[in-house]
């Protein structure tokens, strides 16, 4: 993991270079990075995750136990009506968590309210083949033999998730998540420009000096690369060099070669 900080129109340095086995999964060390602090001691109020790593529950956890706002989109369904765009999906539905029950677009209600531990965290709520069997609207509603079912998290995930997907659509939200492009550009730096993922020594302990070697390197190279607000301007001759200029002997006669 590389840590950078951000600025306006300044090389942005890699101030943390933290690594792990090939074993590690990526999940599990969310916990390590949520703890881990600035430089001058304090945690970060807010954190930036690929799409493929981002779900309600940590989006919860995270807020909850750390106090640090996670931004990152939440998946979309994956349901056949999401992606074909013809269907009902699960947002066209209403779901009264008071009541335990789910309305459909047509008006028909849920018979059965689910909270089974196999899939947990998941609420399912079904319909009757009574109310989907008739029901013009079928087709678009589901494919299978048996009647609609609804399955969603608990009130407080489905509330977090829906409000995520609404910030989506932000463009203060947009403008936020972009400075992720800055995280992924440095991973490809250091996968593709300085081969991070092959390690040039066995043990964790010299892996971890040659990532930092490697950090080091790339904020080198970024500061190098960084524009001087001031063109430089050669000082003037001193006066032992316009005493030299005035008896027409070269400087390097003097002090480069002895004479």
């Amino acid at each position: 993991m590389a840590t950078t900080t951000h600025g306006n129109q300044t090389p942005v340095p890699l101030v943390q270079m933290s690594g792990s086995t090939i074993m590690s999964v990526d999940g599990d060390l969310f916990e390590r990075d949520m703890t881990t602090t600035e430089p001058n001691g304090s945690l970060r109020p807010r954190g930036s995750r690929d799409g493929g790593y981002i779900s309600a529950a940590l989006l919860n956890d995270s807020a909850r136990d750390h106090q640090i706002q996670l931004v990152g989109p939440v998946k979309a369904s994956g349901a056949w009506q999401k992606k074909e765009r013809t269907g009902f999906t699960r947002d066209d539905f209403t779901i009264d968590f008071d009541r335990r029950q789910v309305t459909c677009p047509n008006g028909h209600t849920s018979k059965t309210w689910v909270e089974a531990p196999a899939m947990a965290p998941y609420t399912v709520a079904r319909f009757a083949s009574h109310q989907c069997d008739p029901c013009v609207d079928r087709p678009a509603c589901t494919r299978g033999k048996s009647a609609r079912s609804v399955n969603f998290l608990p009130r407080h995930l489905h509330e977090l998730q829906a409000h995520n997907r609404t910030d989506q659509q932000d463009l203060h939200w947009k403008r936020l998540y972009a400075t992720r492009s800055g995280v992924e550009g440095t991973i490809c730096e250091l996968a593709n420009a300085h081969r991070a993922r092959r390690s040039r020594y066995h043990g964790h302990r010299k892996t971890h000096v040659q990532h930092v070697l490697t950090g080091i390197a790339i904020n080198i190279e970024r500061l190098a690369s960084r524009r001087p607000r001031h063109p430089h301007r050669p000082r003037d001759h001193t006066a032992f060099q316009h005493y030299l200029d005035s008896r027409g002997l070269t400087w390097e006669c003097w002090w480069r070669q002895g004479k």
